[in-house]
């Protein structure tokens, strides 16, 4: 393997997650103690902040804070969505990175998100490629909607799915408490996989969970739907409803769609969100019952206070292994997970080609998904559980957690 001496630089893209950090710090740490890494930068939100030639110079923070790191949630350098155009009918943004990392020597290029992000990652190891510019480039996978492929699952996961199984099961608590009828609908994210919204079946399996369960893989029929909130109402006198934002109607719409025009984001996707409102809203006219619709938000994606230690360890592993294998000589490749065993949980890590994974995405196998909202099969508890396993959270002082504060020293042009 040829050596090869420059700076690292590592940016974050996409929604933020729990354990992104958590990667973050897994490069950091690790490649602060390369001898073959000059330099190691954190680009300020993601790609942006190379273009625009924004990074932290990250040898001026405390190894203290940095390892705090790993139990702070969201992107601590800061996220971005930005697409690059295809480098065939505008180059431009590609002739600005090749600059840019001229200029600062960067030979190592970690790009940390989803799918999107690995498709960018993706097409600047091919443009360097063709200009002869040697940078080692891998992806770190992050995403709480764990679609990306060729992938056992994705760092931001199990702690996500530990916070919808955990906070559904206290909404159990609150909800049956009357002798009112009530309906109450919990919208969860995931746009065309289904995997976050699933996991309100660990909270079904503790017997304190929601009784209808929707997901984007199954067609969203108007008339199942308010026939199975019937049926469950007449028979329960309350039902709980766990819903992904993305689910769509026999038109290809997604809920919102059907009483107003959805906003697009810089990728060209619907901007989701509105669909418990939008539901309960309908089944308050059709049913005359107390409705509660309630939206998870950002809230998902965050709660590093309910966060899964094997998820923050794996997302650290990932970010750490990213940098091995690009000292290693491995390029254009993303850290993934496989999956050894299950009892005891076991996994390895593996280099999926970013080709492969940029743009397509992992669904729920249909085989696990039950009709009529009746949830999911055994055989998805059985891949989840292993995920959300085991406390790592921030040390808490004065009873709040004590997250990292990092100088963040902007590197001089």
């Amino acid at each position: 393997m040829k050596k090869l001496v420059g700076a690292a630089i590592i940016g974050q893209s996409g929604g933020p997650t729990s354990v992104i950090n958590a990667s973050a710090a897994g490069v950091f740490l690790t490649a602060l103690k390369s001898e073959d890494i000059t330099a190691v930068y954190g680009a300020k939100h993601g790609i942006k902040g190379i273009l625009n030639e924004e990074f932290y110079d990250i040898s001026q923070e405390e190894l203290s804070e940095l390892k705090l790191l790993k139990n702070t949630p969201s992107s601590m350098i800061g996220s971005v969505r930005y697409k690059l155009k295809d480098p065939a009918k505008d180059p431009a943004d590609y002739n600005r990175l090749l600059e840019v990392f001229k200029k600062y020597n960067i030979r190592y290029f970690f790009y940390n998100g989803g799918n999107d992000s690995m498709d960018t990652a993706h097409k600047i190891s091919l443009f360097f490629q063709s200009q002869n510019y040697e940078c080692r480039i891998i992806g770190i996978p992050k995403t709480i909607d764990n679609d990306l492929y060729g992938t056992d699952h994705c760092p931001g996961y199990g702690s996500a799915a530990k916070y919808v199984a955990t906070t559904l099961m206290e909404i159990y608590h609150d909800a049956t408490v009357y002798d009112t009828e009530m309906v109450t609908v919990v919208e969860i994210m995931g746009r065309n996989a289904g995997w976050l919204t699933a996991a309100a079946q660990l909270a079904v399996d503790k017997g304190q969970g929601p009784d209808l369960i929707y997901l984007p893989e199954i067609t969203f029929d108007y008339d199942d739907f308010f026939s199975d909130v019937e049926k469950t109402l007449n028979k329960k006198g309350n039902v709980i409803i766990a819903i992904s934002e993305g689910v769509k109607d026999q038109d290809g719409k997604y809920i919102p769609e059907k009483y107003s025009t959805l906003a697009t984001d810089s990728f060209g996707h619907a901007q989701l969100g509105g669909t418990a409102s939008v539901l309960a809203n309908e089944i308050q006219k059709k049913f005359n019952v107390k409705v509660r619709g309630i939206e998870f938000s950002l809230m998902q994606r965050c709660a590093a206070h309910l966060a899964s230690a094997t998820d923050v360890e794996e997302a650290f592993n990932a970010g750490a292994e990213a940098v091995n294998s690009a000292l290693a000589g491995y390029s254009d490749y993303m850290i993934g997970f496989e999956r050894i065993s299950n009892s005891p949980y076991e996994i390895k890590y593996i280099h999926i080609p970013l080709e492969n994974v940029a743009n397509y995405e992992k669904k729920v196998p249909l085989e696990w998904i039950k009709p009529h909202g009746q949830g999911l099969t055994r055989e998805f508890s059985e891949y989840a559980l292993p995920l959300i396993q085991g406390e790592d959270k921030a040390p808490l002082i004065n009873g709040l957690p004590r997250f990292a504060q990092l100088k963040k020293v902007l590197v001089k042009k």
